[in-house]
């Protein structure tokens, strides 16, 4: 085999290199100092034109030189750099740049400890047997790894007492050291008086007083932390969400983080309607209707009906009075002063804006976490990589129980596992024909389900007219619960058929199977909702002339709400439980089903669309969508971890939040929006209830209040001006549409152009690759020449030396011959 090459950069010392050194806490000092170290280097080289010579084995062995120093050895068939070549990869970006303050302080104190070894410690085999010191005198360690740990701590004790006391502490703050390891350093490179200001406490005090004032701040800390701790432990979601990642992966994840998202949206809905329309409502209660009052019966929590008509649940319970401090007179008598009637607080006017508040921040929020979401799923850049990272980078080293620790070892597995999956779906390529085949089967399975949509439309039209021309008492209550139990019927059969119609196109891809179910649901339920609201506005207001349509309204979505959430309920135990013991039981499989992302996706979106339609008919849908949200977490969490198992064919859910979101945004909430601007324009109000009896539109309350102001004086007068110009005029509705068109286009041209410069700086980064690649082999090759030139010189020489010694041969030869 061929012996590694042993290389020598014999570079002399200067006496600059003792010289005094900068401090360690000024990293670009630390820096620019080893940057001009490589630069003396390469100048000492290029100057005494020093070059990396191959050594020859000589007397004294192949591992020593003469001058006794160590060679280094290198790897067989190694190159020779050439001073040039060093020079420019001492000077390479990816060697001077992107030092750490640690290894900054490290590499500092390793060239110290180097320095002051070569100059002040001579050569052990230099110094007599007799004057080299005995180590059996001395209890020591005999690890040179601890001698230089010990010796580097020692100046960095030195460099710390050089500094002032806020640098100090800042840079011991910096250091990835333990607490004891601190604590020691920081004791060790105390002054005198600081120990003694220490043992007086931060202000002169006693000891005493300031262990006290100590054990008071741990306290009060210890309080808040366990405030805090108690806050985290109310929410449904803290361990459950790791939980149900780690074990059934993202795709599972994103429907209770979906489920999450709803619980904010309805909190920050129910708000605004408790503080300016429900709870001064409830303040100012108003006077009791004639007749009697109907006593709980038990049936309103399914019908809404009966007693619960006559509380603030619905539209009709509020007034179309102006609320104020009830007139107190004085004691001596008289009338009441101006005083006591100056704040007063127009419920319709009320009603009207804190309902538009509400879906105007709801707005905003839904388009706030859409962008979100997409800014954290449709990432600028490419996943290439992503598996290295995944395995080196995921652990969290922080975790310290073992609780903790197995539910990140479940979350790191189930994310290999989906990015294995997606990664193998990738490289498969169905044949031509494979893909006519399915083509034409998802054809047909599309056309059958569509047929579906428009056979459950068609029922619930049909029915919805039925109800129109049969009538319903106010005895004979339960039986308004008839088309509601017909809808929910229909939004649970439906999809199990498009369920079994999915499984005969056999998608290649788990997230494209749920997003065509996703499609299909969404399509059934939202045009149900469309025939339903039809049916409210566009036929139920002329058959309700005489009585509350409002109330009718909102009853009806409660009954929605309340029959969605037991058929959800009834799903759950049916669909899961008892199919799980099925199987189980009689046909002896150990496989569970698994869960629905899609179908339980939509029913929260439904069930979300009911609440935004009920909002103007019955403030407090929002409270009870919550109630309702939280039990639903809890069956599904229970019911997942009971009776399904993780998908059979894992797959990554990283853009499922958007989609939902998104779906949750438009189809949803702007149906939501154009069905409440209908009722408030267009659809005249009740005249025996509410708080808009006797308009022609809800929105002539605000043009009501308009006209008030306008007489009330000048203080007011920009108000109608405000509504005039801005609120019934159109221009400025257009204006800020466009403004809002022209953000997305500018942000999508954005967020293009950082995909762009990305590209380029990848390309850039490449290039420079190559740059170097190319730039060493030149280097390379201009030493090869120079060493073939050098070795020709040497060869020609030696062939002048052999004609010399030939000629001189044959002119001796001459002369002898011609001698004799």
């Amino acid at each position: 085999m061929a012996q590694p090459l042993n290389f020598v950069l014999n570079v002399p010392e200067t006496p600059e290199d003792h010289s005094q050194e900068p401090s360690p806490y000024d990293e670009s000092e630390v820096h620019d100092s080893f940057h001009q170290l490589i630069q003396e280097q390469s100048q000492w080289v290029a100057e005494e034109g020093l070059e990396l010579q191959q050594r020859e084995p000589g007397p004294g062995g192949p591992e020593t030189s003469g001058c006794g120093q160590h060679a280094l050895p290198g790897p067989e068939d190694a190159l020779a750099h050439s001073a040039a070549t060093l020079r420019v990869l001492a000077s390479m970006p990816s060697r001077t740049i992107g030092r750490s303050r640690g290894a900054v302080i490290c590499q500092y104190y390793n060239r110290s400890v180097r320095l002051r070894r070569r100059v002040s410690r001579p050569e052990l085999k230099g110094v007599g047997r007799s004057a080299r010191p005995s180590l059996r005198l001395y209890d020591l360690e005999l690890d040179p790894a601890a001698l230089q740990e010990e010796e580097k701590r020692f100046l960095l004790v030195k460099e710390l007492e050089g500094l002032p006391v806020a640098q100090r502490n800042h840079m011991l703050r910096g250091m990835p050291l333990g607490l004891a390891e601190k604590r020691c350093l920081r004791e060790e490179t105390q002054t005198p008086t600081e120990k003694q200001r220490g043992r007086q406490g931060p202000r002169g005090l006693f000891p005493c007083c300031g262990r006290l004032r100590d054990a008071c701040v741990l306290a009060l800390h210890s309080l808040g932390l366990g405030l805090l701790a108690g806050l985290q432990a109310l929410k449904p979601w803290r361990h459950a969400l790791k939980q149900i990642g780690g074990q059934f992966g993202s795709s599972v994840l994103s429907y209770f983080l979906f489920l999450k998202t709803l619980l904010a949206f309805n909190a920050l809905l129910l708000l605004p309607l408790l503080a300016f329309i429900v709870g001064v409502q409830a303040a100012f209660p108003p006077p009791a209707p004639p007749g009697s009052v109907p006593s709980f019966m038990g049936l309103e929590l399914l019908t809404g009906g009966g007693r619960f008509t006559h509380t603030v649940l619905y539209y009709g319970y509020y007034s179309n009075s102006t609320v104020s401090q009830p007139c107190v007179p004085p004691p001596g008598g008289g009338q009441c002063s101006r005083e006591a009637d100056s704040l007063p607080y127009s419920m319709p006017l009320a009603y009207l804006f804190t309902v538009g508040l509400a879906f105007f921040i709801t707005c905003i929020t839904l388009v706030y976490s859409m962008s979100h979401s997409f800014g954290e799923s449709y990432r600028v850049g490419s996943t290439s990589g992503v598996h290295a990272v995944t395995v080196f980078c995921s652990w969290d080293h922080k975790v310290t129980q073992r609780r903790a620790s197995r539910l990140q070892h479940d979350n790191i597995r189930t994310h290999l596992k989906e990015l294995l999956a997606e990664w193998q779906r990738r490289r498969g390529s169905p044949s031509a024909c494979g893909q006519l085949r399915r083509v034409a089967v998802r054809g047909l399975v599309w056309l059958l389900s569509l047929g579906t949509t428009l056979g459950c439309t068609v029922a619930v039209y049909a029915f919805s007219e039925l109800m129109i021309k049969s009538p319903v008492s106010v005895e004979q209550e339960g039986a308004l619960l008839a088309l509601p139990v017909v809808v929910c019927l229909l939004n649970l059969g439906a999809p199990y058929l498009f369920r079994c119609l999915a499984a005969l196109e056999r998608h290649d891809s788990p997230v494209l199977e749920v997003y065509v179910a996703v499609c299909r649901n969404l399509i059934l339920k939202m045009v149900i909702l469309g025939i339903l609201c039809y049916h409210w506005l566009g036929r139920r207001v002329g058959t309700l002339k005489d009585q509350c349509w409002e109330n009718f309204v909102g009853q009806e979505l409660y009954r929605l709400m309340v029959l969605d959430f037991i058929f959800v309920l009834l799903d759950t135990l049916f669909g899961e439980l008892v199919w799980r013991l099925i199987s189980e039981k009689q046909l002896k499989r150990r496989e569970k089903p698994e869960f629905d992302i899609a179908g339980n996706v939509l029913e929260l979106i439904y069930g979300q669309t009911l609440t935004w339609l009920g909002v103007l008919f019955s403030p407090l849908l929002p409270a009870i969508q919550i109630v309702k949200l939280l039990l639903i977490f809890y069956v599904k969490k229970t019911s997942l971890r009971a009776n399904c198992q993780a998908p059979r064919r894992p797959w990554l859910a990283s853009h499922m939040s958007t989609v939902f979101i998104s779906l949750l945004c438009f189809p949803s909430f702007l149906g939501a929006a154009v069905f409440l601007c209908f009722a408030v324009w267009r659809v005249k109000p009740s005249s025996t209830c509410g708080p808009f009896r006797g308009l022609n539109s809800m929105y002539e309350a605000g043009k009501a209040w308009v006209r008030h102001l306008e007489e009330a004086g000048p203080r007011v007068s920009w108000l109608p001006w405000v509504h005039r110009y801005l609120v019934e005029n159109t221009f400025p509705i257009y204006l800020v549409s466009a403004l809002l068109l022209a953000v997305i286009y500018l942000h999508i041209q954005v967020v293009k152009g950082q995909r762009r410069v990305i590209c380029l700086l990848k390309e850039q980064i490449s290039n420079e690759g190559e740059d170097k690649v190319f730039l060493i082999n030149k280097l390379h090759s201009v030493y090869d020449r120079k060493e073939r030139s050098r070795r020709g010189e040497v060869w020609r020489e030696k062939e002048t030396r052999e004609e010399r010694s030939a000629r001189r041969g044959r002119s001796s030869w001459a002369l002898r011959h011609f001698s004799f």
